[in-house]
């Protein structure tokens, strides 16, 4: 039976030509970048080269990345390193502003931060997801010091209003951070023109493997490193560098900024043909997040009077790999806090599908994907 995977949100497949890069630094470069001997430089010169690839997709300078394990690592360092720095310096500043549809690293480590003293507002969005401008001017008092908003939704696509956002933090002499986990590779990033302070990306969402991530940061802000040990990453992030991966990540940075206007085309165009489809062929359904400031390959629909847990195992019998909200909630059986924040009602919320396409997928594919989802609805009704 063949795959048809459609989870590209979830993970990506590793593109060959970053196999081919990465491999040499899993056999015979295996050299450690602290060492001064030529094994060792050729190793230090690979994971540098791989900084510019990332610096040069983001349209920043090569030290102002620091590489990371994941992106929820990335998250965590944003946002623990600030307050913590915030904290070292008596600033007096303790508030920090996110949203209620953020990732999980980024809700999570918020929630941590209160317990350990630090005021956290977190945003009402609209029907489509997108943060109020309005209450987000309100919200900032004398005590802010970050904002962190996502970039794009995880689980509805839904890009935010992210140049609008940093220019009003940067009025208000507030750092802003935003979780691009999902949007780097997807979307056009300029963080210099976009007043991006940090940003978050990881390596398995644009095709390298998973383990690898990166943090920006602008230059001129300081963080608190929460790993002691040795001096690597310019002494922000300790531990012997993931030279393989972070050669992998650099090579799918590289990839992702030659391709990305094709690319974008190519998941936009199956993007609509699955929601014209779809929206043609079955009554009942609710499209979840804005249709046209979205991430070029995501979809999410919800089918009312089904079960997506029921819908996913039929379709994965047929070898169709979807997903029915976000991968790193998928242990939890409450309904998806993004589609509750969107005023989804919770039996509706219920039936929610996910799909997400990416470079291996072809029209076949898309064309295959309606056709199944419209046989397996049509029984079930």
């Amino acid at each position: 039976m063949d795959i048809r995977y459609f989870d590209n949100a979830a993970t990506t497949p590793v593109k060959e030509a970053v196999l081919e890069e990465m491999f040499p630094f899993l056999s015979v470069e295996y050299g450690n970048p602290s060492s001064i001997y030529g094994l060792g430089r050729r190793a230090k010169r690979a994971i540098e080269e791989a900084r510019s690839r990332v610096a040069s997709l983001l349209k920043c300078k090569p030290n102002e990345i620091i590489f990371t394990s994941c992106g929820t690592e990335s998250d965590n360092m944003a946002l623990k390193g600030m307050a913590m720095f915030q904290k070292n310096i008596n600033s007096g500043k303790n508030h920090i502003i996110t949203s209620k549809i953020e990732h999980p690293a980024i809700l999570n480590t918020c929630s941590t931060l209160e317990e350990q003293g630090f005021e956290v507002t977190y945003l009402d969005v609209d029907k489509n997801g997108f943060v109020n401008i309005e209450t987000l001017m309100n919200s900032i008092s004398d005590k802010t010091f970050l904002i962190s908003i996502m970039y794009a939704n995880n689980e509805i696509g839904t890009i935010e209003p992210i140049y609008k956002i940093a220019k009003i933090a940067k009025s208000h002499g507030v750092i802003f951070h935003t979780d691009a986990v999902q949007a780097v590779g997807n979307v056009d990033i300029d963080v210099k023109k976009m007043g991006i302070d940090m940003l978050s990306l990881s390596g398995h969402k644009l095709y390298a493997p998973k383990g690898v991530g990166a943090l920006y940061v602008r230059e001129g802000i300081e963080l608190k490193k929460f790993l002691d040990g040795g001096h690597q990453e310019k002494d922000k992030r300790a531990g012997t560098e993931n030279v393989a991966e972070i050669v992998a990540l650099g090579k799918a940075c590289e990839l992702a900024e030659k391709n990305l206007d094709e690319y974008i085309i190519k998941l936009k165009g199956f993007r609509d043909y699955f929601f014209n489809q779809i929206t043609q062929k079955l009554k009942n359904i609710r499209i979840n997040g804005d249709l046209e400031k979205r991430l070029p390959g995501n979809c999410n629909i919800c089918f009312e009077g089904i079960e997506s847990s029921d819908l996913l195992l039929k379709l994965d019998a047929v070898g169709i790999c979807a997903s029915g909200g976000s991968a790193c909630s998928s242990g939890d059986s409450a309904p998806s806090h993004v589609l509750s924040a969107i005023g989804v009602p919770n039996n509706i919320a219920k039936g929610a599908l996910r799909i997400s396409f990416g470079d291996f997928n072809t029209m076949e594919d898309v064309e295959f994907l309606v056709s199944t989802i419209e046989d397996i609805i049509s029984t079930q009704n």
